[in-house]
């Protein structure tokens, strides 16, 4: 099933800045959050190409995003501790 639709991102003259973008297509209501959490971020065009997109579902990116922020949870001391246990696993 090929799904039709339209994307246009509108960049500053000069830069990779976002400052718009339009999208036409089935799930677009899902696809503009990336391109407006970019634009509040400050992330441009650059930032964008580099992004790693899930495929076949657009839903895994929540999960991916889940993902980051448990290894932000795993502090140097539980870190350490886990090391050593795979280590004594092995």
């Amino acid at each position: 099933d090929g799904e039709k639709g339209f994307v246009k991102i509108y960049v500053k003259r000069g830069s990779d800045k976002i400052l718009g973008a339009t999208i036409i297509a089935r799930h677009a209501g899902e696809m503009i959050s990336e391109i407006t959490t970019a634009m509040m971020a400050g992330a441009g065009m650059g930032t964008l190409s580099q992004t790693i997109h899930p495929y076949p579902t657009q839903a895994e990116i929540i999960k991916k995003a889940a993902d980051a922020w448990n290894r932000t949870r795993l502090t140097p001391t539980v870190a350490n501790l886990f090391a050593t246990w795979l280590r004594w696993r092995r």
